[in-house]
């Protein structure tokens, strides 16, 4: 029984290793269904990007006030879980703050940022609460922010309030136990913001603070297993995580710039006569622009995994703006959706299973895309440089290419190009006749 609490603990690390694991291959899975693209070029703009705006946040701070309480959600989330090693050796081991004697007197002053920063997150996250539930920000809301989605931020912010409080509570009792002599307990000295905390606990006998005390710690590292299996599971919070391969991985043209389809730029240089990269002429053609997840790139679907759900794309979008039913937000988490269903069917039924659903039309309607200005104003805004526009884009070209269903303007214009080299109806002659009644 002595070595009970050790097998329990390694019991559920093991545990929790194997489900994050898996979750971590199952999206990995999902994200390689798409079309491969060649982002690995330029490799030290690329790790900038990401230290600039994954780890810096740089995109945030366009908007203060909620970019310096997540600053504080996020600082904390990362150092204070530099303490979860401790726990997890004092676990396995059955020790009792191993570091304590390692960093001696500067021990006390790790704890204390700690504390100082489980106080931050702990702030900031009922804020968070507030500003969803009460204050009711405006672009917290909107037709894909109902039912789990919506439940999905409140839970993790109740989790993250929760465990901050265990981690404050256990080192409340813990201090006092320490003063008290009680056997397991080492003098580290006092921690200073707990001991502010310490009148609420003083009159509790040992056994009452034992109890609290192992009942924090429990719940710490328990709840950061569950928060870690739960993120990896079915939660917007995966971006804690994705956000830093996919800032990596962005696109360093200009946002402007449309990318050609392979297919289209192969034909135009065989009628031209240049050179182009041989491969299996036998092969069917690919497909015109995107239908479902799998017509899409990988990035893209690494895309529809990073999305936050912050809504900061959808409040900048001028086609949402004016009252049109496009939101970027939705094109991302309904992307996101159809490859989570499309990963469910792999698995029941085998790579080659058709559910005869699509992602256009079943999850993302016409009138959607086509509502699309493309000005690039949710790519802008997006704190991890999600690129909404190019799946509308592909999606798009799909409609219009494979299936001829262009509005009657954009055909008008289609035609002007292929006849008059411009969208306008006047012969490449005539283009300059303006000038010649300037000088009349």
């Amino acid at each position: 029984m002595e070595f009970l609490p050790q097998v329990i603990f390694l019991l559920l690390l093991s545990a929790s290793g194997f489900f994050i694991t898996k979750s971590i291959l199952r999206i990995r899975r999902n994200i390689l269904l798409g079309r491969d693209l060649n982002r690995y070029d330029k490799p030290g703009e690329r790790l900038k990007m990401m230290v600039l705006v994954a780890l810096g946040q740089k995109k945030m701070f366009k908007r203060p006030l909620p970019a310096i309480l997540h600053l504080f959600v996020y600082v904390g989330f990362i150092i204070i879980n530099i303490e979860v090693l401790e726990i997890i050796i004092d676990g396995l081991f059955g020790t009792h703050r191993i570091f304590a004697p390692i960093f001696r007197g500067l021990y006390p002053s790790l704890i204390n940022i700690f504390e100082f920063l489980a106080i931050s997150v702990l702030v900031s996250c009922a804020i968070f609460l507030v500003r969803r539930n009460i204050i009711k920000v405006k672009r917290f809301d909107g037709e894909e922010m109902k039912r789990w989605p919506k439940l999905d931020a409140n839970i993790i912010l109740s989790i993250e309030i929760f465990l901050m409080i265990c981690f404050l509570s256990m080192n409340t009792s813990d201090g006092i136990l320490q003063t008290r002599g009680s056997e397991h307990y080492i003098a580290t000295g006092d921690f200073f913001f707990t001991s502010f905390l310490k009148p609420l606990f003083n009159g509790l006998d040992n056994s009452e603070l034992i109890f609290i005390e192992r009942f924090g710690w429990w719940a710490h590292i328990i709840g950061i297993l569950a928060f870690a299996m739960y993120v990896f599971t079915d939660s917007k919070h995966l971006h804690i995580f994705i956000a830093f391969p996919n800032t990596y991985f962005s696109k360093l043209d200009p946002a402007g710039r449309l990318s050609n389809m392979p297919e289209v730029t192969k034909e135009v240089k065989l009628m031209l006569n240049l050179p182009v990269e041989t491969g299996n002429d036998n092969a069917a053609p690919g497909r015109f622009g995107a239908k479902d997840v799998q017509d899409l790139t990988w990035k893209n679907l690494m895309e529809a995994y990073s999305c936050t759900e912050c809504g900061r794309c959808t409040s900048q979008c001028p086609a949402n703006l004016t009252g049109k039913k496009l939101s970027p937000r939705k094109i991302m988490m309904d992307t996101r959706d159809r490859l989570e269903e499309v990963g469910r069917n792999i698995e029941a039924n085998g790579k080659d299973h058709q559910d005869g659903k699509s992602l256009l039309g079943d999850y993302i309607t016409v009138e959607e895309i086509m509502a699309c200005t493309t000005c690039n104003a949710c790519v802008e805004a997006c704190p991890v440089n999600i690129d909404p526009v190019s799946i509308i884009v592909q999606l798009r070209r799909f409609k219009i290419m494979e299936e001829s269903q262009a509005p009657a303007s954009w055909n008008g214009m289609f035609s002007n190009i292929e006849n008059n080299f411009a969208p306008w109806k006047f012969s490449p002659s005539d283009r300059l006749n303006w000038v010649q009644k300037l000088n009349q």
